[in-house]
């Protein structure tokens, strides 16, 4: 079973993702695509670390996501992936050529994974016009993107103050 969660920040997202985790009962692996690039996302990344059950794996990967699902997923294991809005601010920032094969890679991967997927993401494309054209560029890759995942996923939710609204729902 592949669910895509959405959410805007803050929107309580990433707290029904572990929450899904948990209610698979299988052994989680949380695949980090964040990079600590400056003091306050160091502090967020060990926010989000203690906020995480202690028995629970970590993947930190921020461009090779299809790699590292590939590599860990299993029919008897839970991974989740946070973020990909995050992995695709990485991807963008390695050039066109990177962007276009990892996202490929992971929309080719993405149906036949085993085991059960949470994918997180940011919804960023409700909001005004971004005045910036590498902000624009941002808010439209993600918009395709999401697109993408969602039609490959069996569940989509969207998380707003923390109550997640089911977008689709075809179990496997």
């Amino acid at each position: 079973m592949k669910e895509f969660i959405l959410g805007g920040a803050r929107s309580g997202k990433s707290a029904f993702a572990q929450s899904q985790a948990l209610a698979s009962g299988l052994p989680v692996t949380y695949l980090a695509t964040a990079q600590a690039g400056d003091a306050e996302m160091a502090e967020r990344i060990t926010r989000h670390r203690a906020e995480r059950p202690s028995d629970w794996g970590l993947i930190e990967e921020p461009l090779a996501l299809a790699t590292a699902l590939h590599t860990h997923a299993a029919a008897d294991r839970c991974l989740l992936v946070d973020c990909l809005t995050l992995w695709l601010s990485n991807l963008l920032a390695a050039g066109d050529e990177t962007l276009a094969a990892e996202t490929q890679a992971l929309l080719s991967l993405l149906p036949a994974l085993p085991g059960r997927i949470l994918l997180v993401s940011n919804e960023v494309g409700q909001g005004i016009v971004p005045a910036h054209p590498l902000a624009r560029r941002f808010r439209d890759e993600a918009g395709r993107l999401h697109q993408a995942i969602a039609q490959r996923c069996d569940r989509v939710s969207f998380v707003i103050a923390g109550l997640p609204l089911t977008l689709k729902d075809c179990p496997a």
